[in-house]
């Protein structure tokens, strides 16, 4: 399976929390099958929002919450 990331951000309420003010207002950046390419998306979209402290992106790593024992090592 890809280790596939989502990109995407929007308004907060609180630069410190993910908590965003209109969920229906993100703006979903893409989705990116390495890390890599989804940092540098990420990296794309945050640079244009950098003088707006209330916008933020972000990286979800959807392969670990579509499988999330993959990532586990046994013990």
């Amino acid at each position: 399976m890809s280790k596939l990331h989502l990109v995407f951000g929007g308004r907060v309420t609180d630069p410190q929390t993910l908590n965003f003010t209109d969920p229906s207002k993100l703006d979903v950046v893409g989705i990116y099958a390495d890390y890599a390419a989804a940092e540098k998306a990420w990296r794309a979209a945050a640079q244009r929002t950098v003088d707006d402290a209330e916008m933020k992106y972000v990286v979800v790593h959807l392969h670990r919450l579509l499988e999330p024992d993959l990532d586990k090592t046994p013990a």
